[in-house]
């Protein structure tokens, strides 16, 4: 009979591809709560998250899907993330905080960073690196702007949804500044 093991069982949400624990042990052992971004298919999830040893508590919380109150309709794209962190930021403003990405690839100018960087502009202090934050342009809308334009008439069937919510293809930028206006008078 073997007395050894060929084989080790890894804990359930590794095995299932949705947390590594190496990297949460680090992000917990710092002691500072966590800015937690998660993208789905059809929306971004941005969470402020302390830990405690009964379970972890989340001090504040923005789904994608709440900036239709301020009159902004994406709900997956770089302009969205930014208004996510940015609606995070106005709630929690001068909260510390670390930035947790999960298990994703931390590849420079996703939407994981631009959410960070809503988050910072709306007032958290978060430690980050320049280099890594999307370009204004995109993080504003403009080059949703340029690609509309450069569609022509096809831009009324890729943008139908923003269409149906009174958002014209050439417009992103004026309905994003309209949006970051409005979250901005959101009080902590």
């Amino acid at each position: 009979m073997a007395n050894k093991v060929t084989y080790k069982t890894l804990f359930r949400r590794r095995r299932e591809g949705k947390t590594d624990y190496t990297k949460r042990l680090a992000l917990v052992r710092s002691k500072t709560p966590r800015l937690v971004v998660r993208k789905s298919n059809k929306r971004i999830l941005a969470q402020v998250i302390e830990f405690n040893l009964r379970g972890d508590k989340t001090l504040a919380s923005v789904d994608s899907n709440e900036l239709k109150k301020y009159r902004w309709y994406g709900t997956n794209n770089t302009p969205s993330a930014y208004l996510v962190g940015y609606l995070l930021g106005k709630k929690l403003v001068g909260q510390k905080c670390i930035l947790d990405i999960g298990r994703r690839h931390p590849s420079h100018g996703s939407v994981v960073f631009a959410t960070l960087k809503g988050a910072v502009d709306g007032g958290m202090v978060i430690p980050f690196d320049e280099s890594v934050l999307p370009t204004e342009e995109r993080m504003n809308g403009k080059t949703l702007d340029d690609y509309a334009k450069k569609l022509g008439d096809k831009a009324k069937t890729v943008f139908s949804n923003y269409i149906k919510e009174g958002i014209m293809p050439g417009e992103f930028n004026k309905a994003f500044e309209k949006a970051k206006a409005e979250i901005s008078k959101v009080k902590a």
